[in-house]
């Protein structure tokens, strides 16, 4: 079993070996006296303990990848031309054998999820909103809903829907400029998507937009907290219906800035939230009528004046 016969701690002979850890124990005093490397392999057995991270099964799958990272390539271009003249053909071959018996989906998965990876990653979207565009994607290309639509704007509808879906504050305007697809395209593929799919989808709302609107233009806690009891009293108006989310929600901060004496102008909140200084100004025009903020914005018009005298 060893060459060790007694614990060089207590020199005591009442040892034990552990085969599965390879160590040698003395009962006595617990000193491991000698210790192996054992090589287990790989774990069968299905049971995985959450809280260890055995990394032994290889990456993850992923629904964002196309074969959702089961599939082994034959190899990258880069690689097969380092190898001789007669290995390179040969890997060649193989390689394009490959590309010619994949089916008409899987190669149009292999674009569509790169593309989707791309634009989640330009929008800083979280792995969870990814995966359910994702998922949404597959499941219009088995049923064939992309059939005369461009691949690039039911990527971008699918990932709106998925920010819905979870609550994230995207605008079109930001999907369709990170994608490269028009606005009214986007809009009109995800209006056709969720009614083929059925899908139960809540109004987005202007608080959402709030937070980060707001991180954007570094405009203190007070400032945002403040925009949030205005849109309460908007919504318990009605203010807040049949108007973008995004439009009203920037008006709002604007609103709040103004009150709380930090100087942003209509320019700066619209070119944030992807929306016109007109849109802004007419929803600021509405905010301070209808809650009756003029008083308020006289007097806070009236103090800015002293102070820069």
């Amino acid at each position: 079993m060893s060459s060790v016969q007694r614990c060089p701690e207590c020199n005591s002979v009442n040892l034990t070996h552990d085969e599965e850890k390879g160590e040698i124990i003395c009962n006595d005093c617990g000193l491991i006296v000698e210790e192996k490397m054992v090589d287990t392999g790989i774990d069968l057995s299905g049971k995985f303990d959450k809280s260890e991270k055995k990394g032994r099964g290889g990456a993850p799958m992923s629904i964002q990848k196309f074969d959702k990272g089961l599939t082994t390539n034959v190899g990258e271009i880069s690689d097969i031309y380092k190898l001789d003249a007669k290995q390179t053909r040969k890997f060649l071959r193989l390689k394009k054998w490959q590309e010619r018996v994949s089916t008409s989906i899987e190669r149009n998965l292999r674009l569509a999820m790169a593309e989707l990876r791309r634009v989640s990653a330009y929008l800083n979207l979280p792995t969870v909103v990814g995966d359910e565009a994702a998922r949404l994607y597959n499941y219009v290309l088995q049923r064939g809903f992309v059939r005369g639509r461009s691949m690039e704007s039911v990527i971008a509808a699918c990932i709106y829907a998925a920010c819905r879906s979870y609550n994230i504050p995207r605008t079109l305007d930001e999907i369709a400029h990170a994608s490269d697809i028009e606005r009214k395209e986007i809009g009109r593929t995800y209006r056709f998507i969720i009614r083929r799919m059925t899908i139960k989808i809540t109004p987005s709302s202007p608080n959402d937009y709030i937070s980060r609107f707001s991180s954007i233009l570094k405009l203190s806690p007070k400032t945002q907290n403040h925009a949030l009891k205005i849109l309460k009293r908007a919504s318990d108006e009605e203010l807040t219906s049949g108007r973008g989310p995004a439009g009203i929600a920037a008006a709002a901060l604007y609103v709040a800035a103004l009150l709380n004496d930090e100087k942003k102008t209509q320019r700066e909140v619209a070119d944030v939230a992807g929306i016109t200084e007109v849109t802004i100004r007419n929803r600021y025009k509405e905010l301070i009528e209808k809650l009756g903020l003029e008083e308020k914005m006289k007097i806070q018009e009236v103090e800015r004046k002293k102070g820069s005298k």
